[in-house]
């Protein structure tokens, strides 16, 4: 049976709280959808929900031996797969350098990792961002909570195929293993559920990560390093001032990590976790805001070559290179959800998210509220670079925009009339 989710807002307030929140709330799975998208999502908050949810999954039943991996079971049901594995021991610029790995062959080293007492003459590899979900569409693996079911990224990716990406994963890595500082993809929103095993987080609140940028600008690798006290390098850090949240995640809960907090997260037992990373109308304005920040620093970077031709294209290449979207990707991301959402309010024609789950009318209206007001900043923006017609030769964005306008306008008529 499909549940609908819905929603009391129309649209999204655009006056943000200034606040730093350095606390994080654990909220109970009774809390209803519309609470959480109000209190959580829309307010950008962390928060963590505690353990049964995830209980009736069945990797929970499967991958899980009172409490530790079932490496027996991963092997039949994964054995000769390629899975992406860091090495938690090698920096690769400011991530970690990756390889791929048979899991039969992972499963060994970990096995004999633990029991050699998780030495250090050994590696310290971690299995992460594995699409396991999209290698094993038929596998029931888990169902995803209805909180982080409004998920435009993978709704979109899963409904284009072709583009032969998505955003939901698989991590797994002895106790140990660790993921530098980071914020996620796009400036996405993140949920991590646990499986097996614990994690400690630190989290940042957003402007919280100038704190720990040495004087070119640079991320620090580990927010935890000594080299943060080297004050002619890192002349912003002051361990009295920042403020941050550390936290330990247990088996069974799952953490929501909001848009643009940058975070390191350690498993301090081996641990297994399901991860997705998504979008909605909730932090679209932030995803945009990001990508436009992004261009402006590859313009800024290649600004001597201005003079060169089909520069802004070359513009665009290096900005999907760099950051795995440009300005196309995105506009195409817009009107694939625009398009979905004025299918349901004006033609009655269900979104359906995860198999589950289905999107209320006033959520289509919130989603497309949110729409409006990313598509007018991109097109002003666009113009402002004179690149729209790069983008949109046909002025696709503007009749988008149209679209949408007529739909608002017309319903809030509607509304006004009714009341």
């Amino acid at each position: 049976m499909v549940q609908e989710l819905e929603v009391k807002n129309r649209r999204l307030s655009i006056n943000k709280k200034t606040a730093i929140i350095d606390w994080i709330d654990y909220v109970d799975p009774s809390i209803k959808y519309d609470e959480f998208f109000s209190k959580y999502l829309m307010e950008n908050k962390p928060c963590i929900f505690k353990s049964n949810i995830i209980e009736n999954w069945s990797c929970k039943r499967q991958w899980n031996l009172d409490g530790t991996p079932d490496f027996d079971v991963l092997d039949i049901l994964f054995g000769d797969c390629i899975v992406p594995v860091a090495d938690c021991n090698k920096k690769y610029y400011n991530s970690q350098s990756k390889d791929d790995m048979k899991m039969k062959d992972y499963l060994n080293y970990w096995i004999d990792y633990a029991k050699n007492n998780y030495s250090d003459s050994m590696p310290l590899l971690y299995l992460k961002d594995w699409h396991c979900p999209k290698l094993f569409p038929n596998a029931p693996m888990y169902t995803v909570p209805e909180y982080f079911a409004s998920d435009w990224l993978n709704e979109y990716y899963i409904a284009n195929p072709s583009l032969n990406d998505d955003y939901r994963f698989v991590y797994m890595g002895p106790k140990g293993t660790w993921t530098p500082l980071h914020a996620d993809v796009f400036g996405s929103y993140s949920w991590s559920a646990n499986i097996v095993g614990k994690k400690r987080w630190l989290l940042f609140p957003p402007g919280q990560e100038d704190f720990l940028k040495d004087i070119h600008g640079q991320l620090t690798y580990d927010a935890t390093s000594k080299e943060l006290n080297d004050y002619t390098r890192y002349k912003a850090y002051d361990k009295r001032v920042i403020k941050y949240i550390d936290v330990i995640q247990q088996e069974g809960e799952i953490i929501f990590v909001p848009s643009g907090w940058y975070h390191q997260v350690w498993n301090i037992e081996d641990t297994i976790s399901l991860n997705h990373n998504w979008i909605n109308s909730c932090n679209i304005m932030n995803v945009w805001h990001g990508l436009k920040k992004e261009l402006n620093s590859v313009i800024k970077e290649v600004s001597d070559c201005k003079d060169m031709n089909n520069w802004a294209e070359h513009c665009q290449l290096i900005l999907k290179s760099t950051y795995g979207m440009d300005y196309n990707l995105f506009f195409d991301f817009l009107t694939f959800i625009t398009k979905q959402r004025l299918n349901m309010v004006l033609n009655k024609e269900d979104v359906i998210s995860f198999n589950k789950y289905k999107l209320g009318f006033n959520h289509c209206i919130f989603d497309l509220h949110s729409i409006k007001l990313t598509l007018i900043d991109f097109i002003n923006d666009m113009e402002e670079k004179s690149i729209y017609y790069l983008i949109c030769e046909k002025q696709q964005a503007h009749k988008l925009l149209n679209k949408i306008l007529l739909f608002l306008q017309s319903h809030d008529s509607t509304e006004n009339l009714s009341t």
